[in-house]
């Protein structure tokens, strides 16, 4: 199973998602089973580091965040089972990027995972430290429920 977290930039809530979960597949010792990655529907931040405000609000969790900002590809679209998105333009931004109807089914918001009422995960690019705390606690419980999930159906 392969999941791509996407947002906008791909430098403060996918980067977080892929590490939220991978944490998570690691503490429940799946990591052969299960991989993640992250990318964005736009290039300019390509090559990019994390948000350090996202980097330093996830460390405080035990989170690692880590790796460049990239833009989504086609081989994402081959290589992921799910490719699970941050808010509504992404998924739409997203849908539109989709090379065929089959891979467009493996669209799903992020937000389907979470047990609030959220139908997004906030962007805090430009906001202050209560925005990235939102967004982490939102992706720690989107992302446990996502991987009871995926075990449940396996």
């Amino acid at each position: 199973m392969h999941i791509v977290f996407v947002c906008w930039g791909n430098i403060c809530r996918s980067p977080a998602a892929e590490a939220t979960f991978k944490k998570l597949v690691k503490d429940r010792n799946l990591q052969d089973a299960i991989t993640c990655d992250s990318a964005g529907t736009i290039s300019q931040h390509q090559g990019n580091p994390p948000d350090a405000r996202m980097q330093r609000a996830a460390r405080n969790r035990d989170i690692q965040t880590g790796g460049t900002a990239r833009m989504v590809s086609s081989e994402d679209f081959t290589s992921a089972d799910m490719l699970i998105t941050m808010d509504n333009f992404n998924f739409s931004e997203l849908s539109q990027l989709a090379p065929s109807l089959q891979a467009k089914e493996k669209i799903k918001p992020f937000c389907d995972f979470v047990s609030t009422a959220d139908t997004e995960v906030p962007d805090p690019y430009y906001g202050g430290a209560q925005g990235f705390e939102k967004v982490l606690d939102l992706l720690e419980d989107g992302c446990a429920h996502l991987l009871d999930d995926i075990e449940n159906k396996r």
